[in-house]
């Protein structure tokens, strides 16, 4: 797929302030400094389209941009970040789980991870938690530029193998680096082909 166009649209709380369309949307989430922003700036070829920030917990808003003027791209806030205080915590985990639970748009969530991590009792919980709702997702590993190819493999491998203990059937699985611009073509084919059969 071509990104021709990529544009903000609107910012919000709350899902049923979400754009009227009925176009498809894809959203991304992950733990707070996975590189979401990273990553949707260079799958959409715009330096600045999502805020990147070194201090964890920049997104507190649900974002939605639209891509080729048929379908959405939405940016969740991240998740698990210690930083906040108790009751903001809870006003994102909501605001995440009732737009991903009562939002008829969304098609695949992709969940990203950091690749050089262990598998991190928050993300398999929230993954479980989706499994559980019968939400559709993908994996997304992010920072592969930060290890060796080697090191990358080993660590994705151990990864999956974790998983196999939990779940039957894997969901669909990326390996990117927003640096090296790698997982790009994977990700936005795999989006393109998903449209094409909506």
């Amino acid at each position: 797929m071509e990104i021709k166009s990529a544009e903000f649209v609107i910012s919000n709380t709350d899902y049923r302030k979400c754009p009227e369309s009925k176009l498809p949307e894809y959203a991304f989430i992950g733990r707070s400094n996975v590189g979401k922003s990273s990553l949707i700036n260079m799958l959409c070829n715009r330096n600045g389209l999502a805020m990147t920030s070194s201090k964890p917990g920049k997104t507190l808003l649900i974002n939605h941009f639209i891509i080729n003027n048929n379908w959405h791209l939405v940016d969740l806030p991240g998740y698990g970040f210690a930083t906040a205080g108790k009751s903001m915590r809870k006003k994102l985990k909501d605001m995440i789980e009732n737009y991903i639970i009562h939002r008829e748009q969304l098609i695949c969530l992709f969940l990203l991870i950091d690749s050089r991590l262990e598998p991190q009792k928050i993300d398999m919980e929230f993954m479980e938690w989706l499994g559980e709702n019968g939400i559709p997702f993908s994996i997304v590993f992010t920072k592969l530029d930060k290890m060796s190819t080697v090191r990358a493999k080993e660590s994705l491998k151990a990864y999956q193998d974790k998983l196999m203990e939990q779940w039957e059937e894997l969901p669909p699985i990326f390996a990117t680096s927003s640096e090296k611009r790698v997982g790009r073509d994977e990700l936005l084919d795999y989006i393109e082909n998903i449209n094409k059969t909506l």
